[in-house]
């Protein structure tokens, strides 16, 4: 077979060097679109649903939320496996699909099946879907710095400014903030004023729910000219919620503030950031979707966060935490490294063996050849660029390496033996 292959070749010299070129154009352009990643995504194709339902203990949320939820999720096709998980305030459940399904035919699948069973669940909790990324989608880590702003300032920057402006990148599906002070209003309710007035509670919850929009007021028509009436009801500020009439006593209205005391403080917080003991930062993790290039999504992200710096306050800057393109030009490096090494060795090795120039330039074509069939070859079956793939093309030069020196030194002897037999 091979000789025939052999024969084919030397008679048909013009396909070779068209195959030739084709290799060296696919090649090329699969190096080109080949995603490339520090380590291989091994994660199962699943898609994540989140709960919230803060305040109650995790028997409350197995058997309210996660209980209903994965009973309904049952029977959705191409499904492998469901998992689910409760906590205090919060329900997690994963839907693992087939290796072959394509993820967002899954999200969809999943999100039309929570449309009928949000009908089970309490009222005013709402499932959502996690992220279109996978556990290795945390690509770039990054903390905000400024000195005189305190970590409240600096988390209300990340989630209303930085966080808006780099979900905007291409190829990120999240990104997700951490650390910090999350900033809120708090009315802590005193019961004896309650009790002294006779307010109830419910009352009061209403009363702050309903001072805190805007409401429109139609059409008004003067003089020929329409004018738009609409009520500003929003709150802004502390005394605004100080000022919510709750309702009277002895025909003297009661506000907010005569039963409460009205503050601003911070939202629960579960647990700190801390960067290398120094103290506590905040930050955001940009999260890669599905099947991106890791490599050019940080790039796209580093490009957006110089724009985003020129609109930060004075002395706020980012620094990064994390960032997974160190590792993945390490990996590319090592495989040019490697490359260039054995292309050399092979022309030493034969150049002073064979004393022949073409010789070695048919063992370098067979090695350069060699790993451009392997990117074609990772690009069609959807394999990333990764340490272990570019690892394996690297170990695979020696093995392509040997035959290569074999077979063009046979070649040589067999017609140097010819050339002497007719002289």
């Amino acid at each position: 077979m091979i000789e025939k292959i052999v024969s084919w070749s030397i008679r048909n010299r013009f396909f070779v060097w068209i195959g030739i070129i084709m290799i060296a154009v696919g090649g090329v352009y699969a190096i080109q679109q080949t995603p490339v990643d520090a380590l291989p995504d091994l994660s199962e194709n699943q898609v994540i649903i989140f709960t919230e339902y803060m305040g109650r203990n995790p028997k409350i949320m197995e058997d309210q939320i996660t209980y209903p939820l994965v009973s309904n999720l049952q029977g959705i096709p191409r499904i492998k496996s469901i998992r689910a998980a409760s906590m205090f305030g919060m329900s997690f459940i994963f839907v693992v699909f087939k290796d072959d399904v394509d993820v967002y035919w899954a999200r969809t699948r999943v999100l039309e099946r929570l449309n009928y069973a949000q009908k089970f669940l309490p009222q005013g909790v709402t499932p959502s879907l996690g992220p279109d990324g996978t556990g290795l989608g945390h690509v770039f880590w990054y903390t905000l710095e400024g000195k005189g702003y305190n970590l409240g300032e600096l988390r209300a920057l990340q989630d209303w400014y930085v966080k808006f402006a780099l979900q905007n990148v291409e190829g990120v599906s999240e990104v997700a903030s951490f650390g910090g002070f999350q900033k809120r209003y708090q009315v802590t309710l005193d019961p004896h004023k309650l009790v002294y007035y006779g307010i109830p509670l419910m009352d009061v919850t209403r009363a702050v729910a309903a001072n805190n929009r805007d409401v429109g007021g139609s059409l008004y028509e003067m003089n020929a000219t329409g004018y738009l009436i609409r009520g500003l009801g929003y709150i802004t500020s502390l005394d605004d919620i100080k000022e919510i009439p709750i309702g009277t006593y002895r025909s003297i209205p009661i506000r907010l503030s005569d039963i409460a005391e009205v503050q601003m403080s911070s939202d629960l917080r579960l647990g700190i950031v801390d960067e290398n003991g120094e103290g506590e930062v905040v930050g955001g993790i940009v999260v890669m979707r599905f099947g991106e290039n890791a490599k050019d999504v940080i790039e796209r992200a580093k490009v957006k966060m110089k724009e985003i710096e020129k609109g930060l306050p004075a002395g706020v800057k980012f620094k990064a935490a994390y960032d997974r393109s160190d590792l993945i030009l390490a990996a590319i490096g090592t495989l040019k490294e490697a490359l260039w090494q054995e292309v050399l060795i092979v022309c030493i090795v034969v150049i002073l063996f064979l004393f022949s120039i073409k010789s070695g330039l048919v063992a370098i074509m067979s090695i350069l050849l060699s790993v451009l069939i392997g990117f074609i070859l990772m690009r069609l079956f959807g394999i990333t660029a990764n340490i272990l793939s570019l690892g394996g093309i690297a170990l695979a030069i020696g093995d392509v390496v040997d035959p290569g020196i074999v077979m063009a030194e046979n070649a040589y002897r067999s017609l140097t033996n010819r050339v002497l037999k007719i002289k």
